[in-house]
């Protein structure tokens, strides 16, 4: 087993090998992709960009594999994902290191991150009940049918940079448990935490074949896609990334599945206990520094509750405390990357452009020990016009808008009239008004009085509108049947 990812540990830079039948590969590539620190602005790594001829191998590899693999009865297939679980158990706080240095989240969203990856280890391994088919007798006389669910070859997924050590568990758990084979491509900009995982990975003795990991870029994810010999693909990206793929995927016949970016709208009625919203709005529009597809983006204050709300969430805003996420006293880190950083400054200064009111600037934030770091400290406007910039388009970043609004039909109309639907919250007493708000918006998930709408790992990730394209989503019930096809069978002996 290597141990190569342990070694920026020690200030090392690491250049991450390719798992490709069972076996680590140095990539052939000339090219490399720098990857930074991003607390520090250091390069800690360089992801090879894999060539075409290379995932050409690591496809057959998985083809070869899954004859073999989808005839290995489910209850031994589920024991690896029982091993691997529990090596991530026992390197639980490695993991999540490593995922903090690469990535900039504090320790403990790496904590959770690690925790809900396990989670749907767990849930893959209850395959030998949800993999189940269904049969009737006597469907006429003599005749019976039966439904099976049958295991269908080689999947991908392209991995985001913002959850790389939980994201492609929604996925590969499930393809592998369901007697797939699958190939895991992390994103370019966060190659550290899937080669640690697939270090453990390594030490669970999976076939040969079954898991494979390609580092990579564009050309990888073409190669996937145009292979003949692949069947789907799992993306969590941008949406106009996500729109291209998916096109590409139904090009060359793909099953697809496809997150896409966000706006997420937080109602506030005039009901509410403040006091106890202002954590949940905290974590969710600043948690993870805003670069996750359920952050809070836009605030809609309901009525009467505008000002103190907004004078509550300006006063514990600047109570956040902003810095390396290996220091456990701080609650926010920096942006993944410095066009992520360059990005938010852009909207940030749009906003301000197009009128907004400026309320709370994270823009001059100094982090001493850090002073080369992406950091930017959370960010509120005041007073958004829904047609101005920073209200329509995803920021990624830690930037609130607050927008007034009379009653709760004004704040369902703005929801409805951005194209985005990953994700909506409603904070109230009134279980008449949550329930209205359930039933009419349009948003894959709904969180009442929960700031992050995060469905656990036995239900889908869902989303609606321009967050998602296909018919079945990552997690839970979707993934199994994502990952197999229905096949009917129809007898009668004489």
């Amino acid at each position: 087993m290597t141990r190569q990812v342990l070694d920026i540990m020690n200030g090392e830079v690491v250049i991450p090998q390719n798992y490709i039948n069972g076996k680590w590969v140095t990539s052939e590539t000339e090219i490399f992709k720098d990857v930074f620190n991003p607390s520090k602005d250091e390069i800690i790594a360089k992801t090879p960009m894999s060539t075409s001829n290379e995932t050409i191998q690591c496809i057959k590899a998985a083809k070869k594999a899954f004859e073999r693999w989808r005839r290995t009865p489910a209850q031994t297939r589920i024991r690896y994902l029982y091993r691997i679980r529990d090596s991530f158990e026992e390197n639980f706080e490695e993991l999540s290191k490593i995922l903090t240095i690469e990535q900039g989240k504090v320790i403990d969203e790496s904590r959770g991150e690690y925790r809900r990856a396990i989670e749907n280890i767990e849930i893959a391994a209850s395959v030998p009940i949800l993999q189940q088919g269904y049969n009737m007798e006597d469907i006429a006389s003599g005749i019976d049918e039966m439904v099976i669910k049958q295991p269908l070859g080689v999947f991908f997924c392209v991995a985001p940079f913002n959850f790389p050590g939980m994201v492609p568990s929604w996925f590969w758990p499930y393809a592998i448990a369901t007697g797939n084979t699958y190939i895991v491509k992390p994103s370019e900009q966060v190659p550290l935490s899937m080669t640690r995982q697939f270090e453990l990975i390594e030490e669970a003795g999976l076939p040969r074949g079954v898991l494979n990991m390609m580092h990579g870029g564009a050309e990888v994810v073409n190669t996937l896609i145009e292979s003949p010999d692949t069947i789907g693909m799992s993306f969590v990206g941008s949406t106009s990334v996500g729109e291209l793929l998916y096109k590409k995927c139904g090009e060359f016949k793909k099953r697809a599945q496809v997150q896409g970016g966000a706006k997420n709208f937080i109602t506030v009625m005039p009901d509410v206990d403040i006091k106890r919203t202002i954590p949940n709005l905290m974590t969710s529009f600043y948690g993870c520094t805003g670069q996750r597809c359920l952050s809070g983006a836009v605030l809609l204050a309901v009525g009467d509750v505008y000002e103190p709300l907004k004078i509550a969430v300006v006063d514990a805003a600047k109570k956040l405390t902003v810095g390396y996420g290996l220091d456990e006293t701080n609650q926010m880190g920096p942006l993944a990357s410095r066009n992520g950083y360059d990005k938010v400054l852009g909207y940030i200064q749009s906003g301000t452009d197009e009128g907004g009111d400026l309320i709370l600037d994270g823009r001059d934030l100094k982090i001493p020990d850090y002073p080369n770091g992406y950091f930017i400290g959370p960010t509120i406007f005041d007073k958004v016009n829904p047609d101005m910039t920073i209200a329509r388009e995803e920021i990624f970043g830690p930037v609130m808008s607050i927008i007034p609004v009379q009653d709760l039909d004004e704040a369902i109309d703005i929801i409805h009239n951005n194209p985005y639907g990953n994700a909506s919250s409603l904070f109230t007493s009134s279980g008449k008004t949550a329930r209205e708000y359930q039933y009419r918006v349009n948003a894959g998930n709904i969180g009442i009085n929960v700031g992050i709408a995060a469905p656990i790992a036995s239900f889908p990730f869902s989303g609606m509108k321009d967050s998602f394209l296909g018919d079945l989503h990552g997690q839970g019930r979707d993934s199994i049947n994502f990952f197999t096809e229905n096949k009917v069978v129809i007898t009668r002996w004489f």
